[in-house]
């Protein structure tokens, strides 16, 4: 196994590791004896009103006898952004923005905004009445915030996740899986130790899919997309250098996706209680799940967006209009000298980059590689493929698929279709099962899972 596998590090549980600072027991401390029996009383009655996820909460606002929430059945929201006959979508789509900019963000409002929401719903607020006034520190008003998110859902335009998918894990024996699923988890939580120790801290959290892992970065920040895409190059790396060093199938060989998008952020109940842990589900991990169907082993695909772009270090300023996914990703490789000196198999890395596969057109210029990804569905997307060299004390390694692995351009399968013998020009006849193949896509009953260039 690889230095990074065995140095006998513990594990740090299963939604990544506490940050070095302490981060939420330094602030639990800051705050007064007075002030935790407040927060104390008011999760005891959160937690009766919630039901064991019966109902929600959608936002919260101080009174000056305790502390006004809007609770409602976990079904509302659905039914209230329920499209109903074609006039009434309008509305549908008026009425999901509206609660999709009420759950985004801070969920504190004052209280001429919390009733106006209580007549836009047509529901009524609860009052929980407390032994003191709230405090209005920080820390206070922080730590109200994140209780209300664990009884409620929450929803996040714009934030990148990774997802890295073990490839047929289901034709290995449960030990086996086991084992694949425990090397990739101390390979994401060996890249974070790694990079804090160099000053970047990677706030991950994940989801499992059953064979791989959902990741993202808790924090919002400006940096925090780039931040986890410099965590994936590095779990990558982790992944592929213990997997050189073992035995057997106890690391597994995985697929990676990297895309930026919105999601929604919810608290599942466990018994009588909300779950400490986050989940995600939204358009960025259906697309994620999606891109990866077709891909093979070793690939890494960042689909096609546009995210803001940031740099590390406070004199940064950020981009007033938004940046393409080729774009971010050659301000990634730009910045990777921050990772050199971490040690990966007991070696250093003298040199990291990554790049977008290329093609040379007609013209002389270069431009990335878009495929089109086509689902079961018939549904499509677009991605890039991903390639990753890394200088390991000397030795170089070469991550993701080369132009040798990817699906040949158009007119290069049209070359090699063709058949050189024939100049008489007649059309190919096709094979029984491509006929059965093409009318089964015809007809919708069959779709073929696809990856092409653009």
């Amino acid at each position: 196994m690889s230095e990074s596998h065995n140095t006998g590090e513990p594990g740090r549980g299963t939604e990544g590791p506490v940050p070095a600072n302490g981060g939420a027991r330094d602030a639990l401390e800051a705050i007064s004896i007075v002030q935790r029996g407040n927060l104390k009383s008011l999760e005891k009655t959160l937690r009766k009103q919630w039901r064991m996820g019966q109902n929600i909460v959608l936002c919260w606002s101080t009174d000056e006898r305790g502390v006004l929430v809007i609770f409602v059945p976990h079904y509302f929201l659905g039914n209230y952004c329920a499209s109903g006959a074609e006039p009434a979508m309008d509305k549908s789509r008026d009425n999901e923005a509206f609660i999709r900019q009420l759950i985004s963000g801070q969920r504190r409002k004052s209280r001429e905004e919390l009733f106006a929401v209580c007549e836009r719903l047509d529901v009524s607020p609860t009052f929980i009445k407390l032994n003191t006034a709230l405090s209005d520190e920080a820390q206070v008003l922080d730590a109200v915030e994140q209780l209300i998110k664990r009884y409620g859902i929450s929803y996040v335009d714009s934030r990148a996740v990774l997802l890295f998918d073990i490839v047929d894990f289901s034709l290995y024996t449960p030990f086996e899986q086991a084992s694949q699923l425990n090397s990739l988890s101390y390979s994401l939580n060996s890249a974070c130790s790694k990079l804090m120790s160099k000053g970047i801290e990677i706030n991950f959290a994940r989801t499992t899919t059953g064979d791989g892992y959902y990741v993202w970065n808790r924090d919002l920040n400006p940096g925090a997309n780039r931040d986890l895409f410099v965590f994936m190059l590095l779990v990558v790396a982790d992944n592929a250098v213990a997997r050189a060093a073992s035995k057997g199938n106890t690391v597994p060989v995985v697929r990676t996706g990297y895309h930026i998008g919105g999601h929604y952020e919810l608290y599942q109940a466990e018994g009588v209680n909300p779950s400490v842990f986050s989940y995600i589900v939204g358009d960025v991990t259906i697309e994620l799940a999606r891109m990866l169907e077709p891909a093979r082993a070793h690939q890494v695909l960042v689909g096609e967006f546009h995210c803001e772009q940031a740099g590390w270090g406070a004199s940064t300023v950020k981009s007033i209009t938004s940046v393409s996914a080729t774009t971010f990703v050659n301000g990634c490789s730009r910045v990777l000298d921050a990772v050199h000196g971490i040690q990966l198999s007991s070696k250093p890395i003298e040199g990291m980059t990554c790049f977008l596969t290329e093609v040379v057109e007609p013209d002389g210029q270069s431009r990335p590689r878009r495929f089109r990804i086509v689902d079961k569905h018939g549904l499509s997307r677009f991605a890039y493929n991903l390639q990753i060299e890394i200088d390991l004390a000397g030795e170089r390694l070469s991550l993701g698929l080369d132009d040798a692995g990817l699906p040949l351009r158009p007119c290069a399968r049209q070359d090699e279709g063709a058949d050189p013998g024939d100049q008489s020009g007649n059309v190919r006849v096709q094979s029984t099962e491509e006929l059965i193949d093409d009318l089964s896509t015809l007809m919708k009953k069959r779709v073929p899972r696809t990856i092409t260039e653009d």
